[in-house]
C-alpha cells in the first residue's frame, strides 16, 4: 500500500504542473494574493483594535477609552492572509470527493450529470463578483459566520471558491487517475483506491499551494498592490468571472490544445512504469489477460488475445439510426478502437489524425470506431458528447461506455487509446497517450495488406508523393523512448552527458550526437559543443526547433545556410533540392536550443 501511495502522490504531483491545468492558475495565484476586506483599510477598522465610531480628527483629543485601554501589539497586527491555503483546500477537498463519489451521489438523487459542473461554474462567478462587490461578498461569508475564529470566518468565500475550481478541474490523465476515475464510476471504492485518491490529491496540491503562496507574497511585498488592494480584487473577480465563460463556452481548449504535453514522458515513466501497472493492475480482475502480451506502440504487429465485445454501451452515435455496431460485422476489415473524451486535451490533438486515416483508408477497409469513455460526469450528458463530437469533426461511430465497461473489458489506462483488431477479430497493436502517428499509421497500412493482398493503398498521411516511395528517410524523433536509427555514446535520459560521433562513416537513416546534449522523452536540448549528424535520403531535410539562437548547416562537408531560431517549437527547412539524393547533415546548435523531430520529403 506504500508504493501505492507513492504513486499516487507522484502522480498529483505531475498532474498538478501538467498544460491542462493551465486555465486555473490565474484564479490560485490571485486568490492567493487578495486578502480579505481587511486588506483594503488604511485605516484602523473592526478587528484592529480601535473601538467603531467617531475617530479624532486633525488635533482632537482622543476619548479616555481609547488612551485608558491600549490593545496589545498582537492585537494590532493584521491577522495572517490565509486565503492561499483555504483555496487549495477547497479544490482538493472538492476533486479527490467528487471524482470519487461523484457518480454515486448523483446517481442516488436522481440529479442530472452534468450539474456539478454548472455548481462549480455558479460559485465560479459568484466568487468573482464578491470579489467586485463587497456586499455579495458578505452574503457568500455568512454561510461560515457561525464560526467563532474570525479569521476562519473571513477565509470562508476562499474556501468556497476552492470548492467550485475543484468541480471545474479537468487535468490531463494518466494511469492513476483512470484507475480512481474507473473505480468512482463503478462503485467499486477500497481501501486502495481511498490511498490512491487522497496521495493523488496530496501531491497535486503542493505545486498549487506554492503557486498561490507566491501569489499572496507578491501583493504584500509589492508596494504597487498594497495600494491598490481594491483595484486588485475587482481584476481578479474579474479573472473568475471570464474564466467561469471561457470553461462554459469551451473556449480554453483552444488554449490548450495549442500548448505541448510537456509532462507527458515523466508521467509515462512514473504511472506507466512496472511497478505502476503491477499495483494499479491489482486494482481490477484478470478479464482479458492477453492483451498484456502486447507492449505500448511496438515495433511489430502482435497477436494480443480476441477482440474483447463493446459492452455496457449507453447508446450510440454517428450510426443509421443511432443504431449499435457489432465487431463481429466488421470481420474482413480492419478496425481502430479509439478511446476518448470530448474535453481531453490530448484526446482532442489526436483526432486531426483519425481523420486523416479515415479520408485516406475507408475505401481500402478501415473502420474507425470511437469508444468515448467519460473521465468527468459531465462527460455522461449524450447532449454534451454530441455538441463536442460535432466541434471537433468526429463524424465516425461512437460509442457511449458511461460506465467504463468496455474500457475495463480492453484493460486499457489512457486517454487517448488507439487498438488495432485484424480482419479476423484480433487485437494487433495498440498506442497509449499522443505521438507515434506515423507508427500507428504503418501498422494500419500493413494490416489492410494482410486483409487484401490486391488492395491499392495512397501515400502516406501528410507525405507528398515522390520517387523514394519506401527508400526515404523516415520521419525520425529525437526521444530518449522513440529515437529509431541512433548510434554511437549510449544515450543517458535527462542529464547533460558528452557525446561522440562514431568513427567511420555514418550509414543511411542513422543519426549522431556529438558534444554535451540532455536526451528527454520529448525533445533533445543543446549543451556546449552541441553536433547533430544524420545521413538521410530524401528531397529535402526539416527538424522542429524551439528555443532562441542559431544552427549551423552542413551538407557533405560544406557549410549550406544558418537557420535563426527564435520562439516555441516551429518547423524549419535545412536543406532543399530539386531531386531526391543522400547526404550526410550535420547541424551545429547554439547552447540551449531543443531538437524535436526530423521529417523529410
Amino acid at each position: 500500500m506504500l508504493t501505492l501511495a507513492l504513486i499516487g502522490l507522484l502522480g498529483g504531483l505531475i498532474t498538478a504542473v501538467s498544460p491542462c491545468i493551465l486555465p486555473v492558475l490565474p484564479v490560485v495565484f490571485l486568490a492567493g494574493g487578495t486578502g480579505g476586506k481587511g486588506a483594503e483599510r488604511t485605516d484602523p477598522g473592526p478587528g484592529t483594535g480601535v473601538p467603531d465610531g467617531p475617530r479624532p480628527t486633525g488635533g482632537a483629543t482622543a476619548s479616555p477609552a481609547v488612551l485608558t485601554a491600549p490593545e496589545p501589539e498582537a492585537a494590532r497586527r493584521p491577522p495572517r492572509n490565509r486565503r492561499p491555503y483555504a483555496v487549495v483546500a477547497g479544490l482538493v477537498v472538492s476533486f479527490a470527493f467528487f471524482t470519487l463519489l461523484g457518480v454515486t451521489v448523483i446517481s442516488a438523487l436522481g440529479l442530472p450529470q452534468d450539474i456539478l459542473r454548472y455548481i462549480g461554474l455558479g460559485l465560479l462567478v459568484l466568487i468573482g463578483l464578491g470579489l467586485i462587490f463587497p456586499p455579495v461578498e458578505r452574503i457568500l461569508e455568512k454561510p461560515f459566520a457561525r464560526i467563532p475564529q474570525r479569521q476562519v470566518n473571513k477565509e470562508g468565500s476562499a474556501f468556497a471558491l476552492g470548492l467550485g475550481l475543484g468541480l471545474l478541474y479537468v487535468p490531463c490523465a494518466g494511469p492513476v487517475l483512470a484507475a480512481i476515475t474507473v473505480a468512482g464510476a463503478r462503485g467499486e471504492i477500497s481501501a486502495d483506491i481511498v490511498v490512491l485518491t487522497l496521495s493523488f490529491a496530496l501531491g497535486t496540491a503542493v505545486p498549487l499551494l506554492v503557486f498561490a503562496l507566491a501569489g499572496r507574497r507578491v501583493a504584500e511585498r509589492v508596494a504597487a498592490f498594497r495600494r491598490r488592494a481594491r483595484g486588485l480584487r475587482v481584476v481578479a473577480g474579474s479573472v473568475m468571472i471570464v474564466l467561469a465563460l471561457g470553461l462554459a463556452f469551451d473556449v480554453t481548449a483552444a488554449i490548450q490544445r495549442s500548448l505541448p504535453d510537456y509532462t507527458s514522458g515523466v508521467q509515462k515513466r512514473i504511472e506507466d512504469s512496472g511497478a505502476a501497472r503491477q499495483q494499479l493492475s491489482g486494482l481490477y480482475d484478470d478479464s482479458n489477460k492477453e492483451l498484456s502480451r502486447c507492449e505500448d506502440g511496438a515495433d511489430a504487429l502482435r497477436s494480443c488475445g480476441q477482440a474483447p465485445p463493446l459492452e455496457g454501451i449507453d447508446g450510440w452515435l454517428n450510426t443509421p439510426g443511432d443504431k449499435p455496431v457489432d465487431l463481429r460485422s466488421l470481420r474482413g476489415k480492419v478496425t481502430l478502437i479509439d478511446f476518448w473524451t470530448y474535453s481531453c486535451i490530448n484526446c482532442q490533438r489526436a483526432i486531426p489524425h483519425l481523420q486523416d486515416w479515415e479520408r485516406a483508408y475507408k475505401d481500402a477497409g478501415l473502420r474507425i470506431i470511437g469508444v468515448h469513455s467519460p473521465e468527468f460526469a459531465f462527460e455522461k450528458k449524450r447532449s454534451n458528447v454530441v455538441s463536442g463530437a460535432k466541434k471537433l469533426g468526429v463524424t465516425w461511430p461512437v460509442a457511449l461506455d458511461n460506465d467504463l465497461t468496455t474500457w475495463d473489458n480492453y484493460r486499457n489506462r489512457f486517454w487517448p487509446a488507439k487498438y488495432l483488431i485484424d480482419a479476423r477479430g484480433t487485437v494487433r497493436y495498440f498506442k497509449f497517450g499522443e505521438g507515434q502517428y506515423d507508427q500507428t499509421e504503418k501498422m494500419i497500412r500493413e494490416l489492410l495488406r494482410q486483409a487484401d493482398p490486391t488492395v491499392a493503398l495512397p501515400e502516406p498521411t501528410g507525405r507528398a508523393m515522390d520517387d523514394l516511395t519506401a527508400g526515404r528517410t523516415p520521419e525520425t524523433y529525437l526521444s530518449n523512448l522513440r529515437i529509431r536509427g541512433y548510434v554511437g555514446t549510449p544515450l543517458v535520459d535527462d542529464k547533460p552527458s558528452l557525446y561522440r560521433f562514431p568513427k567511420g562513416p555514418l550509414p543511411v537513416n542513422k543519426l549522431s550526437l556529438d558534444g554535451t546534449w540532455t536526451a528527454g522523452y520529448e525533445h533533445f536540448t543543446a549543451g556546449s559543443d552541441a553536433r547533430l549528424a544524420i545521413t538521410y535520403r530524401a528531397r529535402n531535410a526539416n527538424l522542429v526547433l524551439a528555443g532562441t539562437g542559431k544552427v549551423t548547416v552542413i551538407v557533405d562537408g560544406k557549410v549550406t545556410r544558418t537557420v535563426d531560431v527564435s520562439g516555441p517549437p516551429t518547423l524549419h527547412r535545412l536543406t532543399d533540392d530539386r531531386d531526391p539524393r543522400t547526404a550526410r547533415l550535420e547541424l551545429r546548435l547554439d547552447k540551449g536550443l531543443e531538437a524535436y523531430a526530423f521529417t523529410f520529403g
